[in-house]
């Protein structure tokens, strides 16, 4: 039998064990922190900035045209005939090689229309509200729901609207080879938005961005039916632009439309990306300087409780410069403001602090550390047998 001390010593010791334990940071790591941070936010402002003007979405385009066009090459593309754009025939390719039923753009056209069904869908949103052309699970489920069902998927003003299309024939003798057809045609279709259509004329030195696909989930943004912002309207009445009032599942499409898609997405990540391994790195080189820890000990893993909080404080920066940045120059319409808004920025925060906000307030238990004890348990028992 244990005494009470025993028992409590052993209770402490599986709590130190296989409980996430609080951060314990120094001045030096906040400060180390907070530098990271505000080096990815100047980042964030000077070089992303909105998607017609950030350098690093153009940087993003072109590596998106260069996929694109390898892409095609793989299935058989033999390059741009006479003085054709590349990217143009390339994207004219794969969209003849991966046609599909549900990529109606307007709202009462008579060849490529929803009949009145979906309002307000035009070239510039149909690829948001178009539940099939997000580059997800939730792209996934609905073009291979469409092509198997005849039938095309919408989310738009908080509903979900399914119209009736052409009868579409899947390639294949059975089920499992009409599910695979119907998973290549989707990642091929999505591949021949990624970059805008084939009709562009990108001889022009300022043809644009086109419209692309959008990043994943934001689809769902179609759904948020409520609440009234201030939006410019583009019209013009007594020497002044008309402001309408519009639902936020609106205002997100305006943005969109704007150029908001997975090539800006990936421009955004950069300063993500930059806050991370800065981090990280900088908690590395501080345990093996400051604290005399070989580098086999100073690998900067995220359940370790103070790299933990460094994110935190580090990704924090970076979402406080981009949102200060953002309403400077947002002029206070909601639009702009989302439009120099850094997404996956503020994602990769509201991860890290839901999970040091578990840890700190239901005293989460340490997977990786349960995981590593019954696996030498294990061994043991393996070896001793």
């Amino acid at each position: 039998m244990m005494s009470q001390q025993q028992l409590a010593e052993a209770q402490r010791e599986f709590r130190d064990s296989f409980f996430s334990k609080p951060a314990q940071c120094d001045s030096i790591d906040y400060m180390i922190a907070g530098t990271c941070g505000a080096i990815a936010g100047l980042v964030d402002v000077l070089f992303v900035g909105t998607p017609t003007t950030g350098p690093l979405t153009k940087v993003a385009d072109n590596v998106a045209e260069g996929a694109v066009e390898k892409f095609a090459s793989m299935l058989g593309w033999q390059g741009p005939r006479d003085d054709a754009n590349s990217t143009s025939s390339a994207i004219g390719f794969l969209e003849r090689k991966f046609k599909v039923n549900y990529d109606q753009a307007t709202t009462n056209g008579e060849i490529n229309g929803t009949g009145g069904k979906v309002k307000n869908l035009s070239t510039k949103n149909h690829h948001l509200k178009s539940l099939s052309h997000s580059p997800d699970i939730v792209g996934l489920f609905f073009s291979v729901l469409n092509q198997f069902t005849n039938t095309s998927s919408f989310v738009s003003e908080g509903q979900i609207i399914t119209i009736e299309t052409e009868e579409f024939e899947l390639v294949g003798h059975n089920f499992v080879a009409k599910i695979f057809a119907g998973v290549a045609n989707w990642f091929g279709h999505i591949m021949s938005d990624v970059s805008g259509s084939s009709g562009i004329d990108r001889k022009q030195a300022d043809y644009g961005r086109g419209s692309g696909v959008p990043m994943p989930f934001y689809n769902l943004t179609q759904l948020m039916n409520f609440g009234a912002f201030e939006v410019k309207t583009g019209n013009v009445k007594k020497g002044k632009e008309v402001i309408n009032k519009q639902t936020l599942a609106i205002v997100f499409s305006k943005v969109f439309e704007q150029g908001y898609d997975l090539r800006h997405g990936a421009a955004m990540a950069i300063p993500v990306l930059i806050s991370e391994l800065l981090t990280r790195l900088s908690w590395a080189v501080k345990q093996h300087v400051l604290h005399d820890k070989p580098w086999e000990e100073c690998i900067p893993k995220g359940s370790i409780p103070e790299l933990r909080r460094m994110l935190l404080v580090s990704h924090g920066t970076l979402c406080t410069i981009d949102a200060a940045d953002a309403a400077l120059r947002s002029g206070g319409l909601i639009v702009e403001f989302f439009l120099r808004t850094n997404l996956v920025a503020w994602i990769r925060f509201g991860h890290l602090a839901l999970k040091e906000l578990q840890i700190v307030l239901f005293d989460a238990q340490d997977n990786d550390a349960i995981d590593k004890a019954i696996e030498e348990d294990c061994k043991r028992l393996i070896l001793g047998a």
